[in-house]
């Protein structure tokens, strides 16, 4: 079953008294544990599209169905609701919460979906060994590094156990090492877990580790290529 269908999707933004079509039609069907990116230069669509799939955004016409719940015939609390539920996001400025420590910043969405205490100890303490910073709970943000605040944002997306985790321009502020590092870490998450990942991105490492690689152009598919894993 898909986890995520676009069918004839658009969107247009009114930008100086001018529309900017920023999706014109596209058409794309995501199954469970791919590991995709949809790669193009900026204002070609991607980051548009991600945030139509995570349903920060509405559509301008077309359909998109994300866990089987057609988005453009949900309210805003069903809306949150699905985002809080089925969608992870990691951010490529990490959005972590500055006051709040390491593991209080994970295991804040599951304070926001009501789990008790004694399960968000166990899935945080789970996650945090995962992506290999247990031993560093009490940590603020500000006392990491930007590889390990990512880590962080990875741990924050996965302790919610989603179906889906957008990730937009997940390595940008990363050096090369430190991203491939991250990129590694997600991809044995997938493997590991079966977390479907759709990225957004320009960079070429990305691309490389994607097992589909969508191209974006102007707001319409330019290609979209399967390919063996790394």
């Amino acid at each position: 079953m898909a986890v995520v269908r676009a069918e004839n999707v658009v969107k247009d933004y009114g930008l100086n008294d001018q529309t900017v079509h920023a999706l014109r039609g596209v058409n794309l069907e995501f199954e469970g544990g791919e590991f995709s990116a949809i790669a193009g230069p900026s204002g070609s669509g991607k980051s548009t599209f991600l945030h139509l799939v995570g349903c920060l955004d509405t559509l301008t016409g077309g359909t998109m169905i994300v866990s089987g719940a057609n988005t453009g015939k949900m309210s805003r609390n069903e809306l949150a609701l699905l985002r809080r539920q089925s969608i992870g996001f990691i951010f490529q400025a990490y959005n972590l919460i500055p006051v709040l420590s390491v593991e209080e910043n994970i295991s804040f969405p599951l304070t926001l979906m009501g789990v008790n205490r004694k399960e968000i100890k166990e899935r945080t303490a789970k996650v945090l060994k995962d992506v290999g910073l247990d031993g560093m709970e009490k940590r603020r943000p500000k006392e990491m590094s930007g590889g390990q605040q990512q880590r962080v944002a990875i741990a924050r997306a996965l302790v919610k156990k989603p179906a889906l985790i957008l990730a937009d321009e997940p390595t940008a502020n990363l050096d090369s090492s430190i991203g491939r590092e991250i990129l590694e870490l997600m991809l044995q998450l997938n493997k590991t877990e079966g977390t479907t990942f759709i990225f957004s991105t320009h960079d070429q490492m990305v691309m490389d580790y994607a097992r589909r690689l969508i191209r974006i152009r102007d707001g319409q598919i330019e290609s979209d290529e399967r390919k063996g894993g790394v």
